[in-house]
């Protein structure tokens, strides 16, 4: 089938392309909200001191944020979902392999989301009901909420639930416990709380690293739904500030968490005993929904572009009920490694294809793609090699950013080259 007829591989109609800056500002921040954001930001203590700390967060949402900024403009310039960006820097038949990759990571995290929501659950039954929950009825409970979302339209959600509803209330809840746990810091002593030092264990550059960890996870996904912008500008801003704010203020607090209660303190606990914890984590825990459903619709949409006889939400369909059952049998939080390492692949894929910017833009529309581009392939193998290296031999400076660089720079001067020895095919 040619690529003129898979809707994933090809750029949206003008009549799809609906989301203002404050839409896309609106989605990535509810995005960039998470239970899971907050843990990795707990990591921090006591690695770092709390000036370092706060310094690295700033610079890391703002460096993160900006490259998956960057991403969604060149979805919305080009009009091109997350596979269609691969299919036409990678050739037709190697990007096949990255697109398998992200559908994977994207059940794994879809999967993970599900069991946070669940523990969450759990957590709360306990502490309100004091009700023990078996893990099946709350996997099943937000398994079938995120199914019966696949049924509907997603830039009606973004545009109708997240913008208009779900942000208020996210916004509510991270002020209050903010708040809160400012007091706690205020009456354990501010001055001693912000001159805390590290204990040495992690650099400013490895800091960093951690903190562009978590918008870096969603560039294989952010053209999926920045291909609906109506320009490329409100786009870039609207996912940059969205992201930033968002990133920032849960990394921050999950600091702020740690570095006020007693070692060892369970997040979601800490959260649940704090004043109006009960509710402020329920509404946080509503908010992980989308995230889920991000994945997941982000993941039909791939699938779509390798199958496209499946429409887009037959797939997602198909994705949200293999995901609620694999959080029922999988022990995924021994899992969370092997989903960072995986998640690792994609920050030198999408070097080489922001690097390939102008290669993205001046490819005509109905132009069949080479099946494989050497060159672009081979940087990101180089890439993924230089990624896993330095997170080996030289931990001090970080793995994303020397990766990113590098191929960003070798794609960006080698876009003028010919697609390596490749052969058209006369249909994809």
């Amino acid at each position: 089938m040619a690529n003129t007829h898979n809707t994933s591989l090809t750029p949206v109609g003008e009549d799809a392309r609906v989301f203002t800056g404050f839409s896309h500002a609106s989605l990535w921040f509810s995005l960039g909200v998470g239970l899971l954001v907050m843990q990795v930001g707990a990591y921090l203590v006591p690695a770092m001191g709390t000036r370092d700390a706060l310094i690295a967060i700033v610079i890391g949402s703002i460096v993160g944020s900006a490259l998956l900024a960057s991403t969604a403009k060149l979805g919305c310039d080009s009009g091109l979902s997350s596979a269609g960006l691969m299919h036409r820097v990678y050739g037709s038949a190697f990007a096949r392999l990255p697109v398998l990759l992200n559908i994977v990571q994207l059940i794994g995290w879809t999967t993970f989301e599900l069991v946070v929501m669940r523990d969450g659950t759990a957590a709360i039954g306990q502490r309100a009901l004091g009700a023990q929950f078996h893990i099946v009825w709350p996997t099943l409970l937000w398994g079938g909420v995120l199914t019966l979302l696949m049924t509907g339209s997603m830039l009606t959600l973004v545009r109708q639930f997240v913008s208009r509803i779900g942000l208020p209330l996210v916004i509510g809840s991270l002020l209050w416990l903010s708040w809160h746990f400012i007091g706690v810091a205020s009456a354990q002593g501010l001055t001693a709380f912000m001159a805390r030092p590290s204990d040495g264990s992690m650099g400013m550059l490895s800091a960093i690293d951690l903190v562009m960890a978590m918008p870096v996870s969603w560039l294989p996904l952010v053209a999926d739904y920045a291909r609906h912008g109506r320009s490329g500008r409100s786009t870039l801003a609207g996912t940059w500030v969205g992201y930033a704010i968002a990133n920032a203020w849960c990394y921050a607090l999950g600091f702020l968490v740690a570095s006020v209660s007693e070692p060892g303190t369970d997040l979601v606990m800490a959260l649940l005993l704090a004043q109006g914890g009960l509710l402020a984590l329920g509404l946080i825990l509503l908010d992980e929904l989308d995230n889920a459903y991000g994945d997941v619709y982000s993941g039909a949409v791939s699938a779509n572009s390798l199958k496209p006889t499946w429409s887009t939400r037959r797939w997602g369909l198909a994705l949200a009920v293999l995901c609620t059952a694999l959080a029922l049998v999988l022990p995924m939080h021994s899992l969370e490694p092997f989903l960072l390492m995986l998640s690792s692949v994609f920050v030198p894929l999408y070097g080489v294809i922001l690097g390939r910017w102008a290669t993205v833009m001046r490819t005509p529309d109905d132009a069949l793609p080479p099946k494989v581009d050497l060159i672009a392939a081979a940087l990101w193998l180089l890439g993924v090699a230089v990624f896993h290296a330095a997170a080996t031999w030289a931990p001090q400076y970080g793995s994303a950013l020397p990766s990113l660089l590098l191929t960003f720079t070798l794609a960006r001067l080698t876009h003028n080259a010919t697609h390596g020895a490749t052969t058209r095919g006369a249909s994809q």
